[in-house]
């Protein structure tokens, strides 16, 4: 609410929230091609490990060559250009930078990032949800303690959830379960980027033609990134994720209540206060009617005579109770939302949506039987997937986090379909990501009494 009107008076004061954007990928182009058109925002400046592909993907979303002339930051921020550089450092060092997008998908570099923000006082926007779910809550908590604002990013998925969680709580509404839709099946937890395009009903050749990553999109199909994103809402909303993971039940929109409460009560879930993701097809391949697959949603409780009588009142659609329903929201634009974020931070200094204690852990899980002397290859490979857990058990067994499951030796083998752990692994206990990671179990141990 008024965040554009915000911003309209910051673009006529001459103050906009200057930004820095890490990462010229697909999420921030999307990004790219909102921000020129937004008041009251300047993009700085964009690093990238490869300008020249940064400047193309500025010239693919219509940014002029003009633009982009700035010498440096500093001639940028006076000139209200944008400046394209190779040293994400230096532009987070930059005192013409206010606010910076970790849009890079890489969890040691996001750390980093994140850490350097905290360092020069520079409010960060995490896209790197990767980084959020492999040590968010420690991230932040340092970012806190360094008076600036970590933020999850509007519209991906995490975010959006975590809006709809706090609009029913500030409702008065008890959050029985939140998530998102996605396509799955239980063979997917196999697939490999060699196996990927079938599923997605596209060949190889295609594919390649147009450019598309196989590991990338293999962690959207093999429960990958759902298990990311939902870590990810765990640790921000306090909602639980089942002892067993995701079980992905096949939902449509309209059985939303029904299938998201209890078992107890007829449901699906473990628990009240559950992250789940839906299915959008049934086990045996046939599409969900009405699926979510895009979208996002929250199921809530009545749980007064009143309240369910209201239900009816207003056409909600209900579990057979009458007690249980459902908001949800069919889809999500990625990166040409990401300006709510930077405005909530830029302007209230509000995240939308951050860590608030460590709920939930992704733990590489063998996707084969695995050998002594592989090499795992991380998120969408070909060894391992990521599995959702409470942290508390991931913690328990010594569970290695997916986002440091690669280039990583196996010591011992590990049957298919079980959790790699730390011991199993040759790690370098000197790397800044696997520090900080270790950190945070330590302190989530003590916090235990463990």
């Amino acid at each position: 609410m008024n965040l554009h009107r915000m911003l309209q008076q910051r673009a006529a004061e001459g103050r906009p929230i200057r930004i820095g954007l890490i990462g010229a990928g697909k999420f921030g182009s999307m990004y790219l091609s909102q921000v020129r058109r937004t008041p009251g925002m300047h993009l700085v400046g964009v690093a990238d490990l490869s300008p020249p592909r940064a400047k193309e993907a500025l010239a693919r979303v219509g940014w002029p060559a003009d633009a982009l002339a700035a010498r440096d930051f500093a001639d940028a921020a006076k000139q209200g250009t944008t400046h394209v550089s190779d040293d994400a450092q230096a532009m987070i060092a930059s005192p013409h930078v206010d606010l910076v997008i970790d849009a890079t998908g890489h969890p040691a570099a996001g750390i980093a990032h994140v850490l350097a923000c905290c360092e020069h006082g520079k409010h960060i926007v995490m896209v790197n949800v990767e980084a959020d779910a492999l040590a968010g809550p420690l991230l932040a908590k340092r970012a806190r303690e360094a008076g600036i604002v970590y933020s999850l990013a509007y519209g991906d998925q995490p975010a959006l959830i975590c809006e709809m969680v706090d609009w029913a709580r500030t409702a008065g509404f008890e959050v029985v379960a939140a998530g998102k839709g996605t396509k799955y099946l239980p063979e997917y937890h196999e697939s490999t980027p060699e196996t990927v395009w079938p599923h997605y009903g596209i060949s190889a050749e295609d594919a390649k033609a147009g450019g598309m990553n196989p590991q990338m999109f293999n962690s959207f199909l093999d429960g990958t990134k759902s298990a990311i994103e939902m870590a990810a809402v765990a640790n921000a909303t306090g909602l639980l994720p089942a002892p067993r993971g995701l079980e992905f039940p096949p939902c449509g929109v309209d059985d939303l209540a029904r299938v998201l409460r209890p078992a107890a009560e007829g449901g699906r879930l473990h628990h009240r206060g559950q992250v789940e993701v839906v299915s959008s097809v049934e086990r045996d391949g046939r599409p969900v009617f009405r699926d979510l697959r895009w979208g996002v949603y929250v199921s809530f409780a009545g749980d007064s005579d009143y309240v369910r009588r209201c239900f009816r009142e207003y056409g909600l659609v209900t579990d057979p109770s009458g007690n249980y329903t459902a908001m949800y929201k069919p889809y999500h634009l990625i990166g040409l939302e990401l300006g709510i974020s930077v405005a909530s931070v830029g302007l209230r200094r509000e995240p939308t949506g951050a860590p608030e204690a460590w709920h939930g852990d992704v733990v590489a899980t063998a996707k084969r039987d695995l050998k002594p002397g592989e090499t795992l290859d991380g998120e969408g490979g070909f060894t391992v997937f990521g599995k959702l857990m409470p942290a508390a058990d991931s913690l328990a067994i010594g569970g290695l986090p997916l986002g440091l499951a690669h280039g990583v030796r196996l010591e011992r083998p590990v049957q298919a379909g079980q959790p790699v752990r730390w011991d199993d692994v040759v790690f370098d206990a000197d790397d800044g990501a696997v520090r900080f990671r270790r950190e945070m179990e330590k302190a989530f141990a003590a916090d235990r009494g463990a």
